[in-house]
């Protein structure tokens, strides 16, 4: 390892090409720097600086040098802020899923503000869809889940608590043909007719859909977004976010159709293994238990064209 005066002298030297510009940078005698100079060559037993030409120069073992010893010091410096922060109760990372269903720029505005703790924890923000995000929290690959549906499952040291009720519409094209259909919708009328869905992201299971009748064709998109925009398209029919399609219900582009089994509201949860509550994860949880952010993550941001 080499020194922070160490560090400066090799910058200094190649930025300015001659021992006396560099002792005049460094506030130093030109006789101290020579010494210094010799002094690394002497420890490396390497030659440093080329010292014939006009303008002194490192050697490649001396650029080698100077960029390895600053790279090294950058990490020594990276480890202990990284070893003072685990000390005072801060994670080295928080690994962050959501459902695919919640939208991100809701959640933007409370990265900002952890941001501005400056605690040094990372952050990986992903997505899963249905039976994927309590499969993260369960695998290992999320250290807390958001927006995830059904009950929970059986998690070791699971925790958790109910983010929101997200209320569904099964909704349709005004240009499909279940949009002049006499209401309410039979089961047996829908299940002719293709079902757009959002495929569930399990890895170990065969995944499941909502609103999904058994033999009925489907459609898999990759997102709600994609759901709701292929429904627009006339791709399909299905269940979508009461609150994100209100305004394409007003507008007529989408029609609201009453059916014979009406889907029930989804509860979300927020949930988390309880022996991983660091700083960044409590902090976390206290932002999702604000009524207003819970209520803004279910309800979603209405479409408006």
């Amino acid at each position: 390892m080499l020194s922070e005066d160490e560090l400066a002298l090799l910058e200094a030297i190649r930025e300015s090409g001659s021992l006396s510009r560099a002792a005049a940078r460094l506030g130093k005698a030109p006789s101290t720097i020579s010494h210094a100079a010799r002094q690394l060559e002497t420890r490396f037993d390497a030659l440093l600086f080329d010292r014939r030409r006009y303008r002194l120069q490192l050697t490649p073992a001396g650029q080698l040098l100077a960029l390895e010893a600053a790279r090294l010091m950058q990490d020594v410096s990276r480890l202990s802020r990284r070893v003072k922060q685990i000390a005072s109760g801060w994670e080295d990372r928080l690994w962050i899923v959501t459902d695919e269903i919640l939208e991100f720029e809701i959640l933007a505005p409370v990265i900002r503000s952890f941001d501005a703790l400056q605690s040094g924890v990372a952050l990986r923000m992903t997505h899963e869809v249905l039976g994927g995000t309590w499969e993260a929290l369960r695998d290992g690959r999320a250290d807390l889940i958001i927006g995830a549906t059904n009950e929970p499952p059986a998690i070791p040291k699971l925790r958790w608590f109910e983010l929101g009720v997200m209320e569904w519409v099964f909704a349709v094209s005004p240009r499909h043909p279940l949009a002049k259909a006499a209401e309410p919708l039979e089961r047996e009328v829908v299940m002719r007719h293709r079902s757009v869905v959002v495929a569930d992201s399990s890895r170990n299971s065969a995944g499941r859909a909502y609103g999904l009748l058994g033999g009925q064709a489907t459609l898999a998109v990759p997102s709600m977004a994609a759901k709701i925009h292929a429904q627009r398209e006339n791709l399909g029919v299905g269940w979508l976010p009461r609150h994100r399609v209100a305004g394409l219900l007003k507008r007529g582009e989408l029609i609201e159709k009453r059916t014979a089994d009406p889907r029930e509201p989804n509860v979300l949860y927020v949930a988390w293994r309880g022996d991983q509550e660091g700083r960044a994860l409590s902090w976390w949880l206290e932002q999702l238990r604000q009524p207003r952010l819970a209520k803004r993550l279910v309800r979603g941001i209405e479409i408006t064209g």
